[in-house]
């Protein structure tokens, strides 16, 4: 009875955010050289995934006037994995003669500064963080909306600044994340824009534009549903989905009257555009209109 109250107290909040402060990172140190960088990456990255999911990881050559070696650089989504895996690591032979040194980041920044510049997962993280700690088939997304938008607010001051502007594609889109298991429903917002090329009369590149401007504009609404719900994981691994202070009062719209207002509205780009942030990553893999867990 007293180890479950232990785990019960010992209780997290994880956001669909980037992982910020000192508490989730780890410096690993003692390592010693092998034939190439990436053989380092791998055993790091074994060892340490054992204790948690890993946002980042990042293996550097030692300095040219310490001993010849690298270290490594280890940020968690959690504080606890981060803590669990120090005190397992450390002072341990785990893949090499000599044991490793492992401490948390001692790097100082006001916890102000976290709260102002936290950025937003982008949709690949997004998912790998739900599935990590829901399950495959715990969620599931499906589009409600994708409509392209107009520059109805924008650029009309005189013809010269109209014909000087570089026309672009903008699409709109509404995306709904439903958690299975805890009868919530988030729903998301994303607008993406780019511009047209010197070929667009080619019909495959305009088809292309199209495709990508539509890609990025699931992706920014995937990304603000997930922003709206937090990961309340407890030390005995349990996991309970509740609202962030992000919830909005589209998520008690139905779909119905959602697609109502995507057909009735002539949607502006200006309406919509802001300056949020949102993690990037080059070259992200977002297939299809519905994403669904599979497996258990």
């Amino acid at each position: 009875m007293a180890e479950n109250a232990v785990d019960l107290v010992q209780a997290e909040v994880v956001d669909f955010k980037v992982p910020s402060g000192n508490n989730k990172t780890l410096f690993v140190c003692n390592i010693l050289p092998k034939e190439s960088e990436a053989e380092i990456y791998d055993c790091i990255f074994k060892v340490f995934s054992e204790h948690g999911l890993i946002y980042f990881l990042r293996v550097c050559r030692n300095a040219a006037v310490a001993e010849p070696g690298y270290y490594a650089v280890v940020k968690y989504y959690s504080a606890l994995d981060a803590s669990r895996a120090q005190k397992a690591a450390n002072e341990q032979c785990l893949f090499q003669e000599i044991p490793l040194k492992v401490r948390m980041c001692t790097k100082q920044r006001s916890m102000k500064a976290f709260q102002e510049h936290q950025l937003s997962l982008n949709s690949f993280k997004c998912q790998e963080l739900a599935n990590y700690y829901l399950g495959f088939n715990r969620w599931s997304s499906h589009i409600i909306g994708l409509q392209k938008i107009s520059d109805a607010d924008g650029y009309e001051e005189n013809a010269q600044v109209v014909q000087s502007q570089r026309k672009s594609i903008k699409y709109f889109c509404i995306m709904e994340v439903k958690f299975k298991n805890y009868d919530m429903c988030s729903r998301g917002i994303g607008v993406s824009a780019e511009f047209e090329t010197q070929d667009v009369m080619d019909p495959l590149n305009y088809a292309l534009t199209i495709g990508r401007t539509q890609k990025s504009a699931k992706q920014k609404a995937l990304t603000d549903a997930f922003q709206k719900v937090v990961l309340v994981v407890l030390g005995n691994g349990k996991v309970s989905v509740q609202w962030s202070l992000e919830q909005d009062g589209m998520d008690h719209f139905t779909e119905e009257e959602l697609q109502t207002q995507l057909q009735v509205n002539d949607i502006s780009w200006t309406q919509f555009e802001h300056d949020g942030q949102e993690e990037i990553l080059s070259d992200l893999s977002f297939n299809t209109d519905s994403i669904e867990g599979i497996g258990a």
